[in-house]
């Protein structure tokens, strides 16, 4: 199944948002709800549900455990996938911490950098390696999506390393622009941009107040 980029980011956001109700003690929820506890519309919603087919909804609404493990089975690989965090930076830790056990079918199986102090370290219960050791730490783990959260510097330098290890799929978070092969599957997230863009948001909204 092939599913539009935004699709797959609103159906990761309303799973999370599902565990939620789920933990929570609630079994429906209908579609007006999920849609305002994500600034969104209940059409919207009901297009990306309909989209994977799920088309369920009763006088509760939607439930709540049959909706999880159909955008499970979606969003999962069956067997899973490991990832390596590159760069062990205050991000490339709090990024190892936050997100390790959180989802069975994604799993942080090695750090990597080039500090000695750091290398042999744990993290989280994730070991961190020397970056020079990454295409064999790679095949051994069988890893094929890296985190890049290395300096700005450092990561366009990383690319050939990825590549070479035959990485599927990168996240970075670095505000350098990395380039890959058509191979490997680059989302890049940049905070700096992101925070300027709320901040001239903020800006115009204060003008046209005034």
């Amino acid at each position: 199944m092939k599913l539009p980029e935004k699709t797959i980011e609103r159906l990761s956001e309303y799973r999370r948002t599902l565990f939620d109700c789920l933990s929570n003690g609630k079994t429906h929820i209908y579609s007006h709800e999920l849609a305002n506890l994500h600034s969104n519309t209940a059409v919207q919603v009901r297009r990306d549900l309909m989209l994977i087919g799920f088309s369920s909804m009763t006088k509760k609404g939607y439930d709540v455990k049959e909706l999880i493990d159909l955008i499970s089975k979606i969003l999962d690989s069956k067997d899973g996938q490991n990832v390596a965090v590159l760069g062990m930076g205050n991000l490339g830790k709090a990024i190892t911490t936050y997100f390790n056990g959180k989802r069975s079918k994604l799993n942080i199986k090695a750090t990597f950098d080039v500090d000695p102090a750091k290398i042999g370290t744990l993290q989280s219960g994730v070991m961190c390696y020397s970056i020079d050791d990454f295409e064999e730490i790679v095949k051994r783990e069988n890893i094929t999506i890296a985190v890049v959260t290395a300096s700005p510097n450092a990561a366009p330098l990383l690319a050939p390393i990825i590549e070479k290890a035959g990485i599927k799929g990168v996240l970075s978070f670095t505000s350098t622009p990395i380039s890959f092969s058509d191979n490997i599957y680059h989302e890049a997230y940049d905070m700096i941009t992101s925070l300027e863009k709320v901040a001239y948001f903020v800006k115009e909204r204060s003008l046209k107040r005034k």
